[in-house]
């Protein structure tokens, strides 16, 4: 049994691989990665079937390490484990998760046999096992009344990194009218009265940059999220503009 942990802080790292080790004595092999970029180099080269995957790295988030293993093998079992309960994070593992993958996402937070339970789980009985306060998390972002549309939270992230309504729309494929509604959108799930409206107090706020401080205090954006897609918008910039 072939286990890689890729994991930037050493004392979990350490943690991670005694409990392995513990759970499976003589019948594991563990190999280790301390940030992102060595995880993707070590995932390709010994294409371990278990992982155990820290989301916030150096040089490589967990979810794009996660992406490149499962682009390479989408049969690798990951357990993700994290010290935040980010929406971001837990919608950048939803979109990269090939159908019927087995993965799972813990805490850091979990007890020893919480994460005892996770490893056997996802590793040895083929579960997907998901920390509680994720499960919310993403029954918050399925509920069409409270949760961001996928739709919505581009709009979010193109607010975030600084794009006009006219900018949104273009790189949406939407009339500056469907750019503006979908911002809307954000603004009353968010519970933003945009200054325009003249309710309130609601003049005290710039709509937009309120929006972000919301959406970072609820944990919808991130830093890492954030320059992931600056990345992407980036790359659609390159695209977008005319030839020299």
């Amino acid at each position: 049994m072939l286990v890689m942990i890729a994991e930037n802080d050493g004392l979990h790292r350490t943690f991670a691989r005694r409990t392995v080790e513990q759970l499976w004595p003589g019948d594991v092999e563990v190999i280790e990665a301390s940030d992102g970029e060595d995880a993707i180099n070590l995932a390709a080269e010994r294409e371990p079937p278990h992982v155990v995957l820290d989301l916030q790295m150096p040089k490589a988030t967990g979810i794009e390490v996660a992406r490149a293993i499962w682009n390479r093998r989408a049969g690798t079992h990951i357990l993700f484990w994290s010290n935040f309960a980010d929406e971001a994070y837990v919608r950048g593992v939803a979109r990269i998760v090939p159908p019927g993958s087995v993965y799972g996402y813990v805490l850091k937070s979990a007890t020893e046999e919480g994460m005892r339970s996770a490893l056997r789980g996802v590793f040895r009985e083929g579960h997907c096992i998901i920390d509680r306060e994720i499960r919310g998390i993403q029954h918050r972002v399925q509920d069409k009344f409270e949760g961001i549309t996928d739709g919505e939270y581009e709009s979010l992230i193109d607010i975030a990194l600084g794009l006009t309504d006219r900018a949104i729309a273009a790189r949406r494929g939407l009339s500056i009218r469907g750019a503006q509604s979908r911002i809307k959108h954000v603004y009353d799930k968010l519970g933003i009265v945009p200054a325009e409206d003249g309710v309130g107090d609601a003049s005290v706020f710039n709509s937009r940059t309120r929006a972000i401080y919301l959406a970072m205090a609820r944990g919808l954006i991130n830093i890492d999220a954030l320059r992931r897609e600056q990345d992407r918008l980036d790359a659609w910039l390159a695209q977008a503009s005319p030839n020299p």
